[in-house]
């Protein structure tokens, strides 16, 4: 499994640049929009075989540069093109020497104001899915796979991002929502009905969004300004856990925007050993970041020359797999392997620290019905010990302790070499991030069968 990234969105201009590539939740196929000359045409990539390989997928005439193509899991790629003010899909595959096309039916936004943009790969790769933003609501349109063309399935009040999938039906969505000047994660039920629950929120005056989430693991990748009002932060949590929220200090590059795009699956209940691949733009170019919350630092490492920026996926034995094209290999995947990882703690290990929150409350996760939403939630086990405070600080409601983080040196804001020195002039600084609990966090009302 792979975790899906989030592409940026209109309204929210700490995001990166979009990926060069999408990938399905499998990591089997690969779509992009390639160019030849002054003209873009889609392209396909095909990743789980012996060597990859790409099949070009040109139509009679150029695609524009905006037009969004996704994989599907059977080997054909969706396309969403604006026509005439309407927004059209169809699917192409390949026909010996030429590319078949699949009309699938147009989508009209009822708003001139409104922006249309396909959501991350599903789970599965059978459907797929966008999402219509209007001025004061946002509509989830079911665009592939449905049995009559593009179904509205959830109408839903104030203005929507994002886009995380929950679980492995694809049928729980996470959705970052922004109403009354706030930006808080919900969850919505696309098979219930399209209801919408809270999902993520760390402070009333905070915003809250989810970047990632691995349905292994359950670990969490949040982007919100809790600990520093005003100011994005990195943070990860557990579904499912009641330990708190944390923002590393380590993921705080200076004149840099970090953004996760990978989690390592695979790693039953033991989030703090993921693996998070991420993607570092600095003023003179991308790179890539790999940090562990269980080791608490990142590991630069060069990306391979013509990475499509972005774009990556995890084997469950933490090799990070690299889509790239240069003029010498125009389809290629680079195999990295970061330093491994430090060994977490021993099962049943005595905690030489009480639990952080006084009063721990578990936060169900996918699958727990509303009405069960403590009682039966499982708590993810073998999270690694918090450092000692440097000062006390009294406890406030909604707030831990404050945990220490081990000094760090940022890292240069500028690609980094296969082998960087060490820069002597940046001294270690110490940091003190305010965790914030999860048991703030309503992961709940997840509703399943």
């Amino acid at each position: 499994m792979t975790a899906c990234a989030i592409e940026p969105s209109a309204g929210h201009e700490d995001e990166a640049a979009p990926a060069g590539c999408t990938l399905t939740a499998d990591g089997a196929y690969a779509a992009r929009l390639a160019s030849a000359g002054d003209s873009w045409f889609p392209e396909r990539w095909t990743l789980d075989g012996p060597e990859p390989y790409a099949v070009p997928l040109p139509r009679n005439q150029p695609e524009e540069p905006g037009t969004e193509v996704q994989p599907m899991g059977d080997g054909r790629v969706l396309i969403h093109r604006l026509v005439a003010g309407r927004h059209a899909f169809s699917l192409l595959y390949p026909t010996g020497p030429g590319t078949g096309e699949l009309p699938l039916g147009v989508v009209e936004c009822p708003h001139d104001t409104a922006l249309l943009r396909l959501l991350p790969p599903a789970p599965g790769g059978e459907r797929a899915y966008a999402l219509s933003v209007g001025p004061r609501s946002t509509t989830v349109w079911l665009v592939a796979g449905g049995a009559f063309g593009p179904e509205r399935l959830a109408e839903l009040p104030g203005r929507c991002s994002g886009g995380v999938w929950l679980d492995r039906a694809g049928r729980l969505l996470a959705l970052d929502r922004e109403t009354g000047g706030r930006t808080k994660a919900v969850v919505v039920d696309l098979e219930g009905g399209g209801e919408m629950s809270p999902l993520l929120q760390i402070s009333a005056d905070s915003d809250d969004r989810l970047l990632l989430a691995d349905h292994d693991s359950g670990l969490l990748l949040i982007r919100s300004d809790a600990p520093s009002p005003g100011q994005d932060r990195l943070g990860w949590g557990v579904l499912g856990s009641t330990l708190p929220v944390r923002f590393p200090e380590c993921l705080r590059l200076p004149d840099c925007t970090v953004t996760p795009f990978a989690i390592q699956p695979g790693q039953m209940l033991t989030p703090e050993s993921c693996a998070v691949a991420l993607r570092v733009d600095g003023p003179r170019g991308s790179w890539v970041g790999v940090w562990r919350p269980a080791e608490r630092r990142v590991h630069h490492l060069p990306a391979p020359e013509g990475w499509l920026a972005g774009a990556g996926t995890w084997t469950p034995d933490g090799v990070l797999r690299l889509p790239y094209a240069t003029e010498a290999v125009p389809c290629g995947v680079a195999q990295v392997s970061p330093p491994a990882a430090v060994a977490p703690p021993e099962p049943g290990a005595t905690h030489p620290h009480p639990h952080p929150h006084p009063h721990p409350h578990p936060v169900p996760g996918p699958g727990r019905r509303p009405d069960a939403r403590a009682a039966d939630a499982t708590a993810a086990t073998g999270h690694p010990p918090e450092p000692a405070p440097h000062t006390p600080a009294p406890h406030t409601p909604g707030h831990a302790p404050e945990p220490a983080q081990p000094a760090h040196t940022p890292y240069p804001p500028h690609p980094p070499q296969p082998a960087p020195p060490a820069d002597p002039a940046s001294p270690p600084t110490p940091s003190a991030p305010r965790p914030v609990p999860l048991q703030q966090a309503p992961l709940g009302r997840l509703v399943t069968n």
